[in-house]
């Protein structure tokens, strides 16, 4: 399907070397959007702020963190790993939406979308920096989402797992019959959903026909979680 509401519209896509990345820059471009694909880091205080002025105008902003999951379990988190998660998942977060809402308030259009995680929906084990972190993008999502409502600007979240992507679920990792076994153990769906799958959605979300969600966290995990 098409998206027409995204011709000439100015997208910036973070980290769009990893995770969602290239297949968002792909099939947003494929709807006439105009990519800005930032591969900088977004560590320090002030990249965020940086990276937006540098792309000029942003009519939708799209969140795309990651980092190798830690797999550590509860008990033997350390505070920098903690931190380190923090650092790459949540606090760039916050900083990239203070860079790009005033703008959009003021000409009472915009979408921002979060590419987050269902493990932050469901427990996992040997995951709890990671889970703890995309949790806090959600609920962020949720809390600025309905402020942003009232200036017609929208920001929600995609909550995913087992989408096909080269951070969580590189060919090595499809390839292990362990993995083959657990995707129809676990995964209704019996199989991956597919990188495009995944960024169509995205595209729709962030197109003018979504204009009415606000603040919603929509999970894409093949059935693992139901809400």
């Amino acid at each position: 399907m098409s998206h027409p509401s995204l011709l000439g519209k100015r997208v910036l896509i973070t980290q769009s070397d990893q995770f969602m990345g290239p297949v968002l820059c792909e099939v947003f471009a494929s709807h006439g959007a105009v990519v800005i694909a930032s591969t900088a880091s977004l560590i320090s205080a002030d990249a965020p702020a940086a990276m937006v002025a540098s792309a000029g105008q942003v009519d939708v902003l799209v969140a795309n963190l990651a980092l190798p999951a830690p797999t550590t379990a509860a008990v033997e988190v350390t505070d920098e790993e903690w931190d380190d998660t923090f650092r790459a998942l949540v606090y760039p977060l916050p900083r990239l939406v203070r860079a790009v809402l005033p703008a959009m308030i003021a000409q009472r259009s915009g979408k921002i979308l979060v590419m987050g995680s269902a493990s932050a929906l469901r427990g996992m084990k040997r995951a709890s920096s990671y889970s703890a972190a995309r949790g806090a993008q959600l609920a962020y999502v949720q809390a600025v989402g309905v402020e942003a409502a009232v200036h017609n600007v929208q920001v929600n979240a995609i909550a995913q797992n087992f989408v096909d992507n080269p951070t969580y679920f590189p060919p090595e990792v499809q390839a292990n019959p362990r993995f083959q076994d657990r995707l129809k153990r676990e995964v209704p769906l019996g199989r991956l959903v597919g990188a495009s799958e995944d960024a169509e959605f995205a595209a729709y979300l962030c197109s003018e026909a979504a204009n009415c969600f606000v603040g919603q966290v929509f999970p894409v995990c093949g059935g693992w979680v139901a809400r």
